[in-house]
């Protein structure tokens, strides 16, 4: 069975990314599991020389799985500091990188209409001096999250057909088109979703 990693760049309890991140993901014969980066001390090389557990308990877990998926807010045009830290934790030391050559699939959310645009193509450009192989293709831009889910993190039905401007379908199967746009491009991005 694959063994997939699920890294959340945000870390509040009642974050809207991990709560969709939960309830979309469920392909069959594939093992998921979320990497905390919460207890991650920031990186100092100054520290290798008494690695901290949680550094190497954080590595161990990247060298485990097979990929891993990104799922990150936007903070301030950026990815947050807790995303980035743990990007560094994971490359170092030299030569030793848990990232390299790691597949990798990113969805960026905000609670606005940008879908996290920025934040997505900054942990894009982060990936690339790492050497992780990112897929390009479909890309997943999620706006206006808390419209698109209940209060448990479920997909309501029809949301994702509003979102994107499609028509309402009575059917409720699971829906190949475009979850949202690029906000940029307006080139249809997205994902298939299964109605809860």
């Amino acid at each position: 069975m694959k063994s997939i990693g699920i890294i959340v760049g945000s870390l509040r309890e009642g974050s809207l990314t991990k709560k969709i991140t939960k309830n979309l993901i469920s392909p069959p014969n594939t093992e998921y599991k979320f990497i905390d980066i919460s207890n991650l001390p920031l990186y100092n090389e100054d520290t290798e020389s008494n690695t901290p557990e949680t550094w190497t308990k954080f590595r161990n877990e990247v060298k485990d799985c097979e990929g891993i998926i990104f799922a990150t807010p936007e903070y301030n045009r950026s990815i947050p500091g807790a995303l980035k830290n743990a990007l560094d934790v994971g490359s170092r030391p030299y030569g030793e990188s848990v990232w390299e050559g790691k597949p990798a699939v990113i969805m960026s959310t905000s609670a606005g209409a940008v879908a996290g645009f920025g934040a997505n193509h900054h942990l894009r450009q982060c990936c690339v001096t790492l050497n992780i192989p990112v897929m390009a293709q479909p890309e997943a831009y999620l706006g206006n999250i808390s419209e698109l889910m209940n209060d448990e993190g479920k997909i309501i039905k029809g949301s994702q057909r509003k979102r994107s401007g499609y028509p309402q379908r009575e059917d409720h199967q699971t829906d190949s088109r475009p979850l949202c746009r690029n906000p940029i491009s307006q080139k249809s991005v997205g994902a298939n979703i299964q109605h809860s």
